[in-house]
């Protein structure tokens, strides 16, 4: 027999769909919704709302934006030569908390996984291809995961980009082994950019 009326239990069956939240997590943000106000509970839903209905992806790099292009890739002060691969937007974020990279991104939106039936054609490649081929980039950085996955994607785009003639490094040592960029602090990213290396 539930204990929680059918609405709660829908609600605490939806959270539970997110990533990283169990069902006693999912019980804790219900019990905040149920002691919320209507007024901070409609801020909520429409911060919800709002996401879905105006973020898309940057006709540029794939990170995430309200207009055609993105922040970074219309900042004209960035280094438009040089442009660093990253799997998530997540990661994105981490690398601009570092402070250490001035160029451009392009989001692959995953990594290569065989395991999970992701092979490098479910990837957003053809456009950085093209962005390649056009914009005069200089060199290429690909700061994907240190993980099986992100080493499988690596070893891939640097097969791909090779012949193009342009440098292609790796984003260097401290980032442990089957790590996410998402979870190293700034420091360590900002040394890992640092000390890449060509590939």
């Amino acid at each position: 027999m539930t204990v929680y009326p059918e609405s709660i239990n829908r609600l605490i069956e939806s959270l539970m769909k997110l990533p990283g939240i169990g069902r006693r997590s999912a019980e804790r943000i219900t019990e905040y919704i149920l002691k919320a106000s209507l007024s901070e509970v409609k801020v909520l839903s429409e911060a919800i709302n709002n996401v879905k209905e105006k973020i898309n992806l940057c006709r540029m790099c794939n990170n995430l934006s309200e207009e055609e292009l993105c922040n970074i890739c219309k900042d004209s002060n960035r280094q438009s030569s040089v442009i660093c691969i990253v799997e998530n937007p997540s990661d994105v974020l981490a690398i601009e908390k570092s402070g250490s990279f001035k160029g451009l991104y392009h989001v692959l939106w995953g990594a290569i996984s065989p395991l999970e039936g992701k092979g490098p054609y479910d990837l957003k490649i053809n456009g950085l291809m093209k962005r390649i081929k056009e914009q005069n980039i200089q060199e290429v950085i690909i700061a994907t995961d240190a993980d099986t996955e992100g080493e499988t994607t690596a070893i891939y785009l640097s097969k791909m980009l090779r012949p193009l003639g342009i440098k292609i490094s790796r984003i260097g040592m401290g980032i442990p082994f089957g790590s996410n960029l998402e979870y190293m602090d700034a420091s360590t990213l900002a040394r890992a950019l640092e000390a890449r290396r060509e590939i």
